[in-house]
């Protein structure tokens, strides 16, 4: 604990202002993939938008809001971060889920489940306020499809 050298009592600490320097500039959710190919063109045709980049090693879908999501294949990871447990054993076991906030989620629910998505609860109301249904990716990441149902948040 900090203390008041004049004092001798706690210090209160006071953040810094955030500045441009202090706070994030941009957000990318990168999942990783079995097949790079096959899941970009899972979430093409799920999200409906193009990649943009789509190179070897990652594809990147720009999200509304200014995220992106990024696709990465587990080998590229693994050379990028030897370190780590190797990806390929947590396949199956959902440890996040993406959560997208969209006009119609019955519609980008349906979409995924046609481009080979496992559909794992419908669009239906929830306790937080959002209309939202769930499904698995092929590499199986939980992927949600949301709109708010609040009138605060409408």
């Amino acid at each position: 604990m900090l203390e008041d050298s004049t004092r001798g009592r706690p210090a209160r600490i006071r953040p810094e202002p955030a500045t441009p320097t202090h706070t994030p500039t941009g957000s990318r959710c990168i999942l990783y993939v079995r097949d790079q190919e096959r899941a970009r063109a899972f979430y093409e045709a799920a999200l409906g938008v193009a990649p943009r980049p789509h190179v070897p090693g990652m594809t990147e879908f720009a999200l509304p809001g200014g995220g992106v999501l990024g696709l990465m294949p587990e080998a590229g990871i693994r050379r990028l971060l030897p370190n780590l447990p190797d990806p390929v054993l947590g396949r199956g076991v959902p440890r996040a889920e993406t959560y997208l906030v969209v006009a119609s989620p019955k519609a980008f629910l349906a979409r995924a489940v046609a481009a080979g998505a496992t559909e794992l609860s419908p669009v239906r109301p929830r306790d937080w306020g959002d209309d939202a249904g769930y499904c698995l990716d092929p590499d199986g990441h939980v992927l949600a499809f949301a709109t708010a149902t609040r009138a605060d948040e409408a």
